[in-house]
């Protein structure tokens, strides 16, 4: 079976925090939205930090969709959109949160 870069390191994180890799997804979401708002003036309300989550999942997506077609020789949608979905729903709700302002201080 042919294992790309991009799937050793997948492999290499899942190993190294022995966590899921549903829960690797909702972390990397939010690492990537927290470090892209905190350097918008925006902070939270910040669309280029949801942008820039649903580009990071959508990214690393077609990557895992390149080698399900060399690995299964079809790509596995339904796998990819809920890893989408995992990647993309707290930072969207964050983001919802924060732009319709649903705590005030």
């Amino acid at each position: 079976m042919y294992l790309s870069k991009f799937q050793e390191f997948k492999i290499y994180i899942v190993n190294f925090t022995d966590l899921a890799r549903d829960a690797l997804h909702i972390y990397a979401g939010l690492l990537v939205f927290f470090i892209v708002a905190f350097l918008h003036k925006q902070q939270l309300k910040s669309v280029w930090a949801l942008l820039a989550v649903i580009g990071v999942a959508i990214g690393c997506e077609l990557l895992d969709a390149r080698d399900d077609w060399i690995n299964h020789g079809y790509w596995r949608v339904d796998a990819s959109l809920h890893d989408i979905v995992n990647t993309c729903f707290w930072p969207l709700l964050i983001w919802l949160m924060a732009r319709f302002k649903v705590f005030k201080a």
